[in-house]
């Protein structure tokens, strides 16, 4: 049991959800008996529940992660092809035992957060799980469950559910700094999507600054209850605008960021017109029309403060001039409406 113990103490030392689920998973690799362990990321595809292998080892013992969206993902297959899965999914239930073909048995793990479900640990080995195997899978499952909900907790915004600002800080260079990526099933360390362009134009991860057009206004007039409720529908219609692996932050006040991954120039204008659009089409309790300006810029050039810096002054010429509307920090510098300057650490935004 030495290493297991090893294991668990390694797995709480971490403060990285990605971390924290390969060393959950190292830790069960390591039972005796153990054919395959991996994690499952559960999604809702056209009302069916789907699940797709999301990080496991290969045959060199390396940890890999998905690199594709998940909706795209070739190795996606619906719940409903796996009965006990999906039983136990329906049943909001804490495991699932079946036989494989090829004399493989599979025990399924669900990771419940909120009452919903979006990872799911698989382990199969070639005899049937025992009772007391399975109790003491389930206990390292409940250690990793229990970090994984303080880890959520210390990232996530109280109001909106999005991730905060030191969340941001922690994760942005990692997720959108050139060099980190990489092809195909990669590094569990490097975890970035990979988009395939079918045209010439550069894919990039594209970093967007969300400000919410006269917030301040709707505080005095109509309270603060309802400018907490403005914030939450902003929150929810940038979570159902875009992919389950871009990024979504809230800064604080009335300001989010997003985080592009591995799209063209042309599609993240659309997206975020997209987005903007949602918005000015939303009608708000009480409220009613609202609206957000953005300011976007690539990701390839620039140290994290200048890059927060440019994305920032992009939102600033977008609500001096009209509101509303979304603009790439380039095509404003390539037209002279806006000059270059240096960032610094304390970003501004209006």
């Amino acid at each position: 049991m030495k290493p297991i113990l090893q294991n668990l103490v390694e797995m709480t030392g971490h403060r990285d959800h990605l971390r924290l689920e390969v060393s959950v998973l190292t830790t069960l690799q390591a039972f005796s008996g153990m054919v395959q362990v991996r994690s499952l990321e559960v999604f809702m595809l056209d009302g069916e529940y789907y699940c797709r292998p999301r990080t496991w080892m290969d045959g060199r013992g390396q940890w890999l992660s998905a690199g594709t969206e998940a909706q795209s993902d070739p190795q996606r297959v619906r719940v409903a092809d796996m009965p006990a899965l999906h039983e136990c999914l329906q049943a909001h239930a804490s495991q699932a035992v079946a036989k494989l073909g090829k004399g493989r048995h599979a025990l399924w793990l669900p990771v419940w957060m909120n009452d919903k479900v979006h990872t799911c640990l698989e382990v199969i080995q070639a005899r049937p799980f025992s009772a007391q195997k399975i109790d003491t899978i389930n206990s390292v499952f409940q250690v990793f469950q229990n970090y994984q909900s303080l880890l959520d907790y210390s990232e996530r915004d109280a109001l909106t559910g999005l991730f905060n600002r030191k969340t941001f800080d922690e994760q942005f260079a990692r997720n959108a700094l050139p060099g980190l990526s990489s092809s195909k099933p990669q590094s569990a360390e490097s975890m970035i999507s990979e988009e395939v362009s079918p045209t010439s134009e550069p894919v990039q991860n594209w970093l967007a600054v969300v400000d919410i057009d006269h917030f301040k206004q709707v505080n005095d007039r109509f309270g603060h209850l309802y400018g907490d409720e403005v914030l939450i529908l902003v929150a929810n219609i940038l979570r159902s605008s875009f992919r389950s692996h871009d990024r979504i932050f809230r800064f604080g006040g009335e300001e989010f960021v997003v985080l592009l991954r591995n799209t063209t120039l042309s599609k993240a204008h659309k997206v975020f017109n997209r987005f903007r659009e949602a918005v000015q089409e939303y009608h708000f309790p009480q409220v009613g029309n609202v609206t957000v300006s953005l300011g976007f810029v690539g990701t390839s050039r620039g140290s994290p403060v200048e890059i927060l810096g440019q994305a920032d002054q992009a939102l600033y010429y977008a609500k001096e001039h009209g509101r509303n509307q979304v603009r790439f920090y380039e095509d404003l510098v390539a037209s002279g409406e806006l000059a270059t300057k240096v960032a610094n650490d304390d970003v501004e935004l209006f």
